[in-house]
């Protein structure tokens, strides 16, 4: 298979997560026989900082060419201390999704108990839980018009939602459901809210289309909660874009670390990031974890329709994990470099790992293995 690859690394620790990213990419192209091509792009504070925009109209050409997109982090300091910019970093990805289409985001969330004890919920609650948000991405909150008064005083953003942006995602989601446990959960304040009350409808009326997936509808303040209190009861859960954006990263918390999770944001085309954000306090240090972006690979794969090849990373990711090649933000005190992480995995993948592990013989930087 031959596929073309837009990369873009982004800000503080996205290029050092991407880059273990695609050499995964490479360890499963070498081994199963593929040959994967890569475009880098700008996009974010590093894109200010060389063209003065967000988002250059080149790196919109270099997605739009590509079969898919790998993205690393966006976001400066610079910028969240700053109430007053008038171009953000945040700007190029929310003008990417609506530039590229990419309504629908997925999250996959699941515990491994090898971290359970990093969670601060008890074992039997994080055991064999397994779900996927479904958030929509381009409408909502996020898109809606912004307004401050002459006098600085009020501020309006706007929410809308129209029934063309709800059913798109919310067909995506049902026909996930159907290939998992067959239950979904609608996430909505249609108490309140009327967008919500749209969403409740639409997915009613979906719903008749699909008799054998169980719909459950949830307020967003009660699915905070449940997250948190029973997580194994959910399957698919389908949200508007802002409730989506909070729950999915409460729901880092029952993994262990907001490194560990990958998402995947489908429309027009695909990509594909890890949700963390671009933690610049660890940028250039080789201590973050890129098990999210390396798992986002896995998500890019199934996309491709490579299944035994996204089954081969999440099998390396898993390994691991259970060995205690953990990043710092897991372990702090005996932790490997966010290098070695990457090319333990990628050596997974390509049989180079031994019968028996000696730790000692694992170097920090170098995972070499005597």
């Amino acid at each position: 298979m031959h596929k073309n690859i837009a990369v873009i690394p982004g800000d503080g620790i996205g290029p050092e997560v991407t880059a273990q990213a695609v050499r995964v990419l490479n360890a499963i192209a070498h081994q199963y026989g593929h040959q994967f091509y890569y475009n880098s792009a700008l996009m974010g504070a590093d894109a200010i900082d060389k063209t003065g925009n967000p988002l250059p109209d080149e790196t919109i050409r270099i997605c739009a060419e590509s079969d898919a997109i790998l993205f690393g982090a966006i976001g400066h300091p610079k910028y969240d201390n700053d109430p007053t910019a008038k171009v953000r970093p945040e700007q190029g990805l929310l003008k990417l999704r609506k530039s590229l289409g990419l309504f629908a985001n997925i999250r996959p969330v699941k515990t491994y108990s090898s971290l359970y004890h990093l969670s601060p919920l008890k074992a039997n609650a994080l055991d064999a839980v397994d779900f996927v948000i479904f958030r929509e991405l381009t409408g909502g909150i996020y898109f809606g018009k912004k307004e401050l008064s002459a006098d600085g005083t009020t501020a309006i953003d706007e929410c809308t939602y129209n029934v063309t942006e709800i059913e798109r995602v919310s067909e995506l989601a049902f026909q996930f459901a159907m290939n998992r446990r067959k239950k979904l959960t609608l996430v909505d304040k249609a108490n309140v809210l009327e967008t919500s009350r749209l969403w409740r409808r639409c997915v009613q009326q979906i719903a008749t289309k699909y008799p054998e997936v169980q719909v459950d509808y949830m307020f967003v303040d009660n699915a905070a909660m449940q997250i948190i209190l029973n997580p194994k009861q959910f399957d698919v859960v389908l949200t508007e874009n802002m409730f989506g954006d909070i729950i999915s990263d409460e729901a880092s918390v029952l993994a262990g670390s907001l490194g560990l999770l990958p998402s995947a944001s489908i429309g027009g085309k695909a990509l594909f990031e890890p949700i963390h954000g671009s933690y610049p306090q660890a940028a250039g240090k080789d201590i973050a974890n890129p098990v999210g972006s390396i798992l986002s690979v896995a998500l890019m794969l199934e996309y491709f329709g490579l299944q035994n090849e996204a089954k081969a990373v999440k099998d390396a990711v898993d390994w691991t994990l259970q060995n205690g090649f953990v990043t710092k933000d897991i372990d702090p005190v005996n932790f490997y470099f966010t290098s070695t992480i990457g090319e333990l995995i990628a050596d997974h993948i390509m049989n180079k790992k031994p019968e028996g592990v000696n730790k000692a013989n694992i170097e920090l930087r170098k995972s070499t293995i005597i």
